[in-house]
């Protein structure tokens, strides 16, 4: 089987497990620079998978190491984990337990699809060379937002210029496919505050 089909296989095998994941996260949102027990629940997940090179970033973000069969390039691959101040109206049996707080822009989902990820790349490891890093943001929602943070630990400067890899949910995208875009996409350019007092 090539490794196309292997991971497809890994991913359809695995997802149960992965969709439990994120509905844990969604029920237990944090706010920017608050993800304390997001990062601990992420944490014991990379090591019930059996990563042990794991580095805390930002405060409440981690960077994680797989290395493949021998030595090579790096890439970085990375999510956010924070949630809104948004009060959640669904009802769902895994709403967020947390008044005023939901996870409403899908950084739970992209937690989870991390972890899975990382969890296919372990039994692929002996199939590539090099190094993959595992981010996991904090702070995206906060403007400046966690990648400042993040770009000053000495962890993530070590690493150079390598290339990085994010991913954002989109529903208006069909299930089944996914689009990609280089360079900037989806930034916050600005922020605007009203002042109601007149």
């Amino acid at each position: 089987m090539d490794d196309y089909r292997k991971i497809k296989s890994l991913a359809t095998q695995y997802a149960p497990e992965f969709v439990a994941v994120r509905r844990h996260l969604h029920e237990n949102p944090e706010l920017s620079f608050q993800e304390y027990n997001t990062c601990a629940y992420l944490k014991e997940q990379l090591m019930s998978l059996g990563i042990t090179d794991i580095e805390s970033v930002a405060e409440t973000g981690l960077l994680a190491t797989i290395n493949g069969n021998k030595k090579g390039k790096t890439v970085l691959l990375r999510s956010d984990i924070d949630a809104l101040p948004i009060q959640e109206q669904n009802d769902i049996a895994y709403a967020s337990k947390k008044e005023g707080v939901m996870h409403a822009c899908g950084h739970d989902a992209h937690s989870a699809s991390l972890l899975l990820c990382a969890k296919i790349l372990l039994e692929l490891k002996g199939n590539f060379s090099g190094s993959v890093k595992l981010l996991f943001q904090p702070a995206e929602e906060l403007s400046p937002g966690g990648a400042i943070s993040v770009m000053k630990e000495k962890a993530y400067i070590a690493l150079g210029t390598i290339p990085h890899v994010g991913q954002h949910v989109r529903p208006d995208i069909p299930v089944g496919k996914v689009g990609f875009r280089s360079g900037k996409f989806m930034a916050s350019m600005d922020e605007l505050f009203f002042d109601r007092q007149r």
